[in-house]
Protein backbone atom coordinates (compact mmCIF):
# COMPACT_ATOMS: atom_id res chain seq x y z
CA UNK A 1 0.00 0.00 0.00
CA UNK A 2 1.16 3.24 -1.12
CA UNK A 3 2.36 5.74 2.20
CA UNK A 4 -0.42 8.36 2.03
CA UNK A 5 1.72 10.43 4.15
CA UNK A 6 4.75 10.65 1.07
CA UNK A 7 4.83 14.25 0.90
CA UNK A 8 6.25 14.52 4.38
CA UNK A 9 9.88 14.42 4.32
CA UNK A 10 12.24 14.19 7.52
CA UNK A 11 14.86 17.18 7.79
CA UNK A 12 17.92 16.36 6.74
CA UNK A 13 20.71 17.73 3.96
CA UNK A 14 18.89 15.93 1.27
CA UNK A 15 15.58 17.50 2.28
CA UNK A 16 16.89 20.76 3.16
CA UNK A 17 17.96 21.10 -0.57
CA UNK A 18 14.80 19.80 -2.33
CA UNK A 19 12.97 22.12 -0.22
CA UNK A 20 15.20 24.70 -1.22
CA UNK A 21 14.51 23.82 -5.05
CA UNK A 22 11.01 23.70 -5.01
CA UNK A 23 10.78 27.51 -2.87
CA UNK A 24 13.49 28.95 -6.06
CA UNK A 25 10.74 27.33 -8.65
CA UNK A 26 7.81 29.17 -7.03
CA UNK A 27 6.36 26.42 -5.33
CA UNK A 28 4.52 26.14 -1.96
CA UNK A 29 6.71 24.11 1.42
CA UNK A 30 4.85 23.34 4.44
CA UNK A 31 7.75 24.30 6.65
CA UNK A 32 7.92 24.09 10.75
CA UNK A 33 8.48 27.27 13.16
CA UNK A 34 8.77 27.34 16.81
CA UNK A 35 4.97 29.03 16.81
CA UNK A 36 2.67 27.09 14.22
CA UNK A 37 3.82 25.06 10.80
CA UNK A 38 3.75 27.19 7.52
CA UNK A 39 2.89 27.57 4.11
CA UNK A 40 6.32 29.31 3.14
CA UNK A 41 6.78 30.54 -0.83
CA UNK A 42 9.15 33.32 -2.07
CA UNK A 43 7.73 36.62 -1.17
CA UNK A 44 9.08 38.44 -3.96
CA UNK A 45 7.12 36.13 -6.66
CA UNK A 46 3.70 37.19 -7.93
CA UNK A 47 3.36 33.38 -8.43
CA UNK A 48 4.07 32.04 -5.38
CA UNK A 49 1.87 34.67 -3.33
CA UNK A 50 -0.79 33.83 -5.33
CA UNK A 51 -0.51 30.09 -4.66
CA UNK A 52 -0.81 30.94 -1.26
CA UNK A 53 -3.97 33.31 -1.38
CA UNK A 54 -5.60 30.49 -3.59
CA UNK A 55 -4.42 26.83 -1.71
CA UNK A 56 -5.58 28.51 1.74
CA UNK A 57 -8.39 30.66 0.10
CA UNK A 58 -7.59 33.49 2.26
CA UNK A 59 -9.07 37.30 1.52
CA UNK A 60 -6.83 39.48 -0.43
CA UNK A 61 -7.33 41.80 2.70
CA UNK A 62 -5.33 39.83 4.81
CA UNK A 63 -1.35 40.34 4.35
CA UNK A 64 0.94 37.72 5.06
CA UNK A 65 3.86 37.83 7.60
CA UNK A 66 7.11 37.66 5.51
CA UNK A 67 10.22 36.04 7.30
CA UNK A 68 13.40 36.22 7.21
CA UNK A 69 16.82 34.49 8.58
CA UNK A 70 18.36 38.06 9.99
CA UNK A 71 18.08 41.46 10.48
CA UNK A 72 20.50 42.41 7.77
CA UNK A 73 17.79 40.71 5.11
CA UNK A 74 15.17 42.95 5.80
CA UNK A 75 16.98 46.10 5.69
CA UNK A 76 16.32 45.63 2.49
CA UNK A 77 13.07 45.80 2.39
CA UNK A 78 11.77 47.68 5.48
CA UNK A 79 12.08 51.43 7.49
CA UNK A 80 13.16 50.26 11.04
CA UNK A 81 13.24 52.23 14.58
CA UNK A 82 14.53 52.41 18.16
CA UNK A 83 11.54 50.58 19.12
CA UNK A 84 12.49 47.73 16.41
CA UNK A 85 15.94 47.64 17.37
CA UNK A 86 15.29 47.40 21.39
CA UNK A 87 12.93 44.24 20.87
CA UNK A 88 14.83 42.72 17.54
CA UNK A 89 17.95 42.55 20.62
CA UNK A 90 15.82 40.64 22.62
CA UNK A 91 13.04 38.54 21.41
CA UNK A 92 15.05 37.62 17.52
CA UNK A 93 14.90 35.28 16.37
CA UNK A 94 11.94 34.26 18.26
CA UNK A 95 8.21 34.32 18.73
CA UNK A 96 7.27 38.21 17.54
CA UNK A 97 6.05 39.64 14.70
CA UNK A 98 6.89 43.57 13.47
CA UNK A 99 4.55 45.99 11.54
CA UNK A 100 6.60 48.55 9.71
CA UNK A 101 6.81 51.10 7.22
CA UNK A 102 8.09 49.04 3.81
CA UNK A 103 10.73 50.52 1.45
CA UNK A 104 9.45 52.38 -1.55
CA UNK A 105 11.89 49.91 -3.36
CA UNK A 106 11.31 46.85 -1.82
CA UNK A 107 11.03 43.82 -3.74
CA UNK A 108 8.38 42.19 -1.26
CA UNK A 109 5.26 41.67 -3.84
CA UNK A 110 2.25 44.48 -3.13
CA UNK A 111 -0.54 40.96 -2.60
CA UNK A 112 1.64 39.41 0.00
CA UNK A 113 1.24 43.19 2.17
CA UNK A 114 -2.58 43.39 0.52
CA UNK A 115 -1.16 46.47 -1.12
CA UNK A 116 -0.28 48.24 1.93
CA UNK A 117 2.65 50.44 3.25
CA UNK A 118 3.19 48.35 5.72
CA UNK A 119 4.98 44.71 6.18
CA UNK A 120 4.57 42.15 9.17
CA UNK A 121 7.95 40.84 9.20
CA UNK A 122 9.27 37.98 11.43
CA UNK A 123 12.71 36.16 12.49
CA UNK A 124 11.68 32.46 13.19
CA UNK A 125 13.84 30.53 15.99
CA UNK A 126 13.22 26.90 14.64
CA UNK A 127 16.50 25.33 13.24
CA UNK A 128 14.48 23.82 10.26
CA UNK A 129 12.97 27.23 8.87
CA UNK A 130 16.58 28.86 9.65
CA UNK A 131 18.67 26.69 7.68
CA UNK A 132 16.42 27.25 4.29
CA UNK A 133 16.43 30.77 5.44
CA UNK A 134 20.04 31.08 5.54
CA UNK A 135 20.58 29.79 2.30
CA UNK A 136 17.89 31.46 -0.18
CA UNK A 137 18.36 35.28 -1.27
CA UNK A 138 14.75 36.03 -0.77
CA UNK A 139 12.57 35.71 2.64
CA UNK A 140 9.63 33.62 2.58
CA UNK A 141 5.66 34.92 2.86
CA UNK A 142 4.50 32.24 5.25
CA UNK A 143 1.10 32.19 6.69
CA UNK A 144 -0.15 29.36 8.92
CA UNK A 145 -0.59 26.06 6.74
CA UNK A 146 -4.33 25.63 6.99
CA UNK A 147 -7.25 26.87 5.23
CA UNK A 148 -8.39 30.23 5.65
CA UNK A 149 -10.03 30.47 9.61
CA UNK A 150 -9.08 26.87 10.34
CA UNK A 151 -6.96 25.91 13.28
CA UNK A 152 -3.52 26.60 12.82
CA UNK A 153 -1.20 23.14 12.42
CA UNK A 154 1.49 22.15 14.76
CA UNK A 155 2.73 19.27 13.22
CA UNK A 156 3.17 17.84 9.52
CA UNK A 157 0.09 15.62 9.44
CA UNK A 158 -1.97 18.51 10.46
CA UNK A 159 -0.63 20.22 7.20
CA UNK A 160 -1.11 16.89 5.27
CA UNK A 161 -5.17 16.92 6.86
CA UNK A 162 -5.58 20.89 5.47
CA UNK A 163 -4.02 20.23 1.71
CA UNK A 164 -3.12 16.23 1.41
CA UNK A 165 -0.68 16.29 -1.35
CA UNK A 166 -1.67 19.83 -2.94
CA UNK A 167 1.69 20.55 -1.64
CA UNK A 168 4.43 18.77 -3.12
CA UNK A 169 6.55 18.86 0.42
CA UNK A 170 5.63 19.07 4.04
CA UNK A 171 9.25 19.17 5.97
CA UNK A 172 8.43 17.25 9.22
CA UNK A 173 10.11 19.09 12.26
CA UNK A 174 7.89 17.56 15.38
CA UNK A 175 5.49 19.12 16.77
CA UNK A 176 5.73 23.07 16.99
CA UNK A 177 7.06 23.91 20.73
CA UNK A 178 5.05 26.69 21.73
CA UNK A 179 1.99 25.64 19.42
CA UNK A 180 0.23 29.36 18.99
CA UNK A 181 1.07 32.24 16.91
CA UNK A 182 3.47 34.74 17.14
CA UNK A 183 2.46 38.05 19.18
CA UNK A 184 2.09 40.97 16.54
CA UNK A 185 3.31 44.57 17.56
CA UNK A 186 2.47 47.72 15.66
CA UNK A 187 5.45 49.56 15.46
CA UNK A 188 4.75 52.64 12.92
CA UNK A 189 3.25 54.80 15.32
CA UNK A 190 2.87 54.48 19.09
CA UNK A 191 3.62 50.89 19.60
CA UNK A 192 0.58 49.10 19.85
CA UNK A 193 -0.28 45.21 20.21
CA UNK A 194 -2.23 43.70 17.16
CA UNK A 195 -2.24 40.08 18.37
CA UNK A 196 -1.46 38.57 21.54
CA UNK A 197 0.90 35.66 21.91
CA UNK A 198 3.38 33.95 24.58
CA UNK A 199 5.56 37.10 24.46
CA UNK A 200 2.74 39.33 26.55
CA UNK A 201 2.12 42.90 26.60
CA UNK A 202 3.98 43.37 30.00
CA UNK A 203 7.08 41.93 28.60
CA UNK A 204 7.55 44.05 25.79
CA UNK A 205 6.72 47.31 27.90
CA UNK A 206 9.49 45.95 30.36
CA UNK A 207 11.60 46.25 27.01
CA UNK A 208 10.52 49.63 25.63
CA UNK A 209 10.24 51.44 29.22
CA UNK A 210 7.06 52.54 27.49
CA UNK A 211 3.26 52.11 27.45
CA UNK A 212 2.44 49.42 24.63
CA UNK A 213 -1.61 50.38 23.67
CA UNK A 214 -4.08 47.73 22.78
CA UNK A 215 -5.52 47.64 19.14
CA UNK A 216 -9.00 50.04 18.41
CA UNK A 217 -8.46 50.00 14.66
CA UNK A 218 -10.57 47.83 12.72
CA UNK A 219 -8.78 48.03 9.93
CA UNK A 220 -6.65 45.11 9.12
CA UNK A 221 -3.25 45.73 8.52
CA UNK A 222 -1.89 42.13 10.03
CA UNK A 223 -2.18 38.47 10.36
CA UNK A 224 -4.83 37.74 13.10
CA UNK A 225 -7.26 40.41 13.34
CA UNK A 226 -9.85 38.43 11.33
CA UNK A 227 -13.08 37.67 13.60
CA UNK A 228 -13.50 34.84 12.82
CA UNK A 229 -10.60 32.49 12.92
CA UNK A 230 -8.49 29.54 14.70
CA UNK A 231 -11.79 27.56 14.20
CA UNK A 232 -12.03 23.71 14.91
CA UNK A 233 -15.26 23.43 12.55
CA UNK A 234 -17.49 22.77 15.53
CA UNK A 235 -19.15 25.38 17.89
CA UNK A 236 -16.98 26.32 20.45
CA UNK A 237 -18.55 27.79 23.91
CA UNK A 238 -16.82 30.03 26.41
CA UNK A 239 -16.43 30.07 30.17
CA UNK A 240 -18.46 27.08 31.14
CA UNK A 241 -18.63 25.41 34.89
CA UNK A 242 -20.42 22.39 34.61
CA UNK A 243 -20.60 19.59 31.30
CA UNK A 244 -23.51 19.14 29.11
CA UNK A 245 -23.32 15.77 29.57
CA UNK A 246 -22.42 15.04 25.31
CA UNK A 247 -19.84 17.38 24.25
CA UNK A 248 -16.02 17.79 24.52
CA UNK A 249 -14.88 19.52 27.28
CA UNK A 250 -11.90 21.47 27.82
CA UNK A 251 -10.17 22.36 31.34
CA UNK A 252 -7.03 22.95 33.42
CA UNK A 253 -5.73 20.64 35.89
CA UNK A 254 -6.64 16.57 36.68
CA UNK A 255 -10.16 16.69 37.36
CA UNK A 256 -11.61 14.54 34.80
CA UNK A 257 -8.84 12.51 33.81
CA UNK A 258 -10.49 9.20 33.29
CA UNK A 259 -13.43 10.24 30.96
CA UNK A 260 -13.40 10.22 27.42
CA UNK A 261 -15.49 13.65 27.28
CA UNK A 262 -12.63 15.78 28.83
CA UNK A 263 -9.45 17.14 27.87
CA UNK A 264 -6.80 19.00 29.56
CA UNK A 265 -4.57 21.93 27.97
CA UNK A 266 -2.15 21.43 31.21
CA UNK A 267 -2.54 19.36 34.03
CA UNK A 268 0.02 21.91 35.98
CA UNK A 269 -2.12 25.06 35.51
CA UNK A 270 0.61 26.19 33.30
CA UNK A 271 -0.69 28.44 30.48
CA UNK A 272 1.83 28.33 28.31
CA UNK A 273 1.65 24.51 28.04
CA UNK A 274 -1.93 24.89 28.00
CA UNK A 275 -1.17 27.42 24.73
CA UNK A 276 0.77 24.47 23.04
CA UNK A 277 -1.81 22.09 23.67
CA UNK A 278 -4.48 24.36 22.59
CA UNK A 279 -4.61 23.60 18.16
CA UNK A 280 -3.57 19.90 18.93
CA UNK A 281 -6.43 19.24 21.07
CA UNK A 282 -9.09 21.01 18.79
CA UNK A 283 -7.84 18.82 16.28
CA UNK A 284 -8.26 15.83 18.23
CA UNK A 285 -11.72 16.76 19.19
CA UNK A 286 -12.71 17.08 15.96
CA UNK A 287 -11.48 14.05 14.67
CA UNK A 288 -13.45 11.77 17.68
CA UNK A 289 -16.35 13.26 16.38
CA UNK A 290 -17.40 15.97 19.10
CA UNK A 291 -20.61 18.25 17.38
CA UNK A 292 -19.44 20.70 20.01
CA UNK A 293 -16.90 22.55 22.63
CA UNK A 294 -17.12 23.58 25.78
CA UNK A 295 -13.82 25.17 27.25
CA UNK A 296 -13.72 26.37 30.91
CA UNK A 297 -12.62 30.10 31.39
CA UNK A 298 -9.09 30.41 30.96
CA UNK A 299 -7.21 33.21 33.35
CA UNK A 300 -6.28 36.51 31.27
CA UNK A 301 -2.89 36.99 32.14
CA UNK A 302 0.52 36.26 30.54
CA UNK A 303 -0.05 33.38 27.75
CA UNK A 304 -4.19 33.38 28.91
CA UNK A 305 -4.41 36.95 26.96
CA UNK A 306 -3.46 34.70 23.84
CA UNK A 307 -5.07 31.85 24.50
CA UNK A 308 -8.00 33.83 24.93
CA UNK A 309 -7.88 35.46 21.86
CA UNK A 310 -7.56 32.35 19.62
CA UNK A 311 -10.74 31.06 21.67
CA UNK A 312 -12.60 34.93 21.30
CA UNK A 313 -11.89 34.14 17.54
CA UNK A 314 -12.95 30.27 17.54
CA UNK A 315 -15.99 30.98 19.03
CA UNK A 316 -17.90 33.55 16.58
CA UNK A 317 -20.42 32.14 14.16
Amino acid sequence: MKNSYSNILTFNKKNLKKSINNLKKNELVGLPTETVYGLGGNAYSKKSIKKIFKLKNRPASNPLIIHYYDLKNALNDVITNEYFVKLYKKFCPGPLTFILKKKKHSKIHPLATAHLRTVAIRFPKHKTIRSILKKINFPLAMPSANKSSNVSPVNAKDVFDEFQKKIKLIIDGKKCKIGIESTVVDLTDKPKILRPGIIDKKTLEKILGKKIYNNNNKKIISPGMMKKHYSPGIPVVLNQKKHDGKSAFIYLGQKYKKKREFFSLSKNFDLNEAASNLYEIFRIIKKKGFKKIQIVKIPNLGSGIAINDRLKRASKN
